[in-house]
């Protein structure tokens, strides 16, 4: 009886992965709060969004595989790389950028293999929040110039300043009145909120032009960049991957909350941190962005209480039919810089803030000199453009603010515990 009992309440577990074709609506509305962030990031970077939507999907479907269907996760665009993608295709090329990126997944899956062996302590002791902080912190900053850039009109085709402040303050009010007042599914969804508002305004101020959708055929296969390997990019990057590294372990940690299943244990870290380094190396051999969990998702697990991991298995499915939508890339092409100039503002400006969170919620101390000389060096070399260079080798901006962090952590003497 007590078996029977047992197996009843396991095939009534809500988090219990099945595939049912009434929960593809579902899917597709986790989608919706997705999408506008898993736009983004192509959108800033010149990357393809019809490739990044196709590798979201199978992102997300190669991390069920690896967590055997157990987490109701999305996968999508990284805003991490933003800066490193931007820097890299100008510098190397969408290429050589991508083999690049193809080694960042490579690293979270070393890492998965390091915490499959020793546990996540190590990678802890390694990479604690006064290293993580300020690098995610540094990623924010860095981004800040571009963001003003675009509000301003001085990217993309020209518009007229007072225009383009317009176009952008509106899409940046909308998208904080969205996300602070906004009700129910509203209020995931505060980035598409802006970017409709600032379009609104920018049709009213003649500043877009629909041409390229007009021209563009219904259905086409994504256009796909194969990547080319190269070391030096490899080097540049590479070290970026340290902040969505912990960023991970903590949306681990959120959906577990609000599922009431604990994650961390099964599938565990390992596996789920192994599903996002494939992911991610899936993305970028097809010229997508690195992918990583959404927060968007989550909350909107806990508002719907769609705890069955097969509604992602839905939303990957419907993020894939709709890469082939040719006509919704080149509507996304057509957005004006303004528009997505205002929303950077917040979201740039939100990613230094998780930074600075991660470091208030640590409770270190930063006026004790090692955590102030750690956090200092690591801003100011990174925010400040220091670059090294030995030979043909160079490691500048965000990697090496992380590679500096990282180092000072290990070799700087421990402080005496104050009386």
């Amino acid at each position: 009886m007590a078996e029977e009992r047992h197996a009843e309440q396991a095939e009534s577990d809500p988090r219990r992965y099945r595939l049912r074709f009434r929960d593809s609506l579902v899917g597709a509305q986790m989608l919706f709060v997705a999408f506008g962030a898993l736009v983004l990031v192509p959108l800033l970077t010149g990357l393809n969004s019809n490739v990044a939507l196709f590798t979201a999907g199978l992102g997300t479907l190669l991390f069920q595989i690896c967590t055997r269907g157990r987490v109701p996760i999305f996968l999508a665009s990284s805003f991490a790389f933003i800066a490193p993608i931007l820097y890299g295709v100008q510098t190397w090329g969408l290429p050589a950028t991508m083999g690049a990126l193809v080694f960042s997944g490579l690293l979270y899956v070393a890492i998965s293999l390091v915490v499959r062996w020793r546990g996540m302590e190590l990678i802890l002791r390694l990479l604690p929040p006064v290293v993580t902080g300020p690098v995610i912190m540094v990623i924010g900053l860095v981004l800040a110039p571009t963001a003003v850039k675009m509000a301003l009109g001085q990217s993309g085709p020209a518009i007229p300043q007072a225009t383009a402040l317009a176009i952008s303050m509106t899409s940046l009010c909308v998208t904080i009145a969205v996300s602070l007042l906004g009700r129910g599914m509203l209020r995931l969804v505060p980035i598409l909120c802006g970017i409709a508002a600032g379009l609104f305004v920018s049709e009213i101020a003649g500043a877009t032009s629909w041409d390229a959708v007009a021209a563009s055929p219904w259905f086409a296969w994504p256009a796909f960049t194969f990547p080319e390997f190269a070391w030096e990019p490899v080097v540049f990057i590479l070290p970026v991957t340290i902040a969505p590294v912990i960023e991970h372990f903590g949306d681990v940690i959120a959906i577990s909350s609000v599922t009431g299943r604990d994650y961390l244990r099964e599938p565990g870290i390992k596996n789920t941190m192994l599903g996002d380094g494939v992911a991610t190396v899936a993305a970028c051999l097809l010229g997508g962005p690195p992918n990583t969990t959404y927060s968007e998702v989550t909350g909107a697990v806990t508002l719907t209480r769609a705890f069955n991991p097969a509604v992602m298995t839905w939303a990957a499915l419907c993020a894939i039919l709709l890469s082939v939508v040719a006509k919704v890339g080149a509507f996304l092409s057509c957005i004006p810089a303004p528009v997505m100039g205002g929303i950077m503002i917040l979201l740039f400006g939100a990613i230094m803030v998780v930074g600075l969170n991660s470091l208030v919620r640590s409770g270190q101390d930063l006026l004790r000199p090692r955590n102030m000389v750690i956090v200092a060096v690591i801003i100011i070399f990174g925010v400040g453009g220091m670059q090294v260079s030995i030979g043909g080798f160079k490691l500048a901006g965000i990697g090496l603010a992380a590679v500096t962090g990282v180092a000072l952590n290990l070799l700087l003497p421990r402080d005496e515990p104050r009386d």
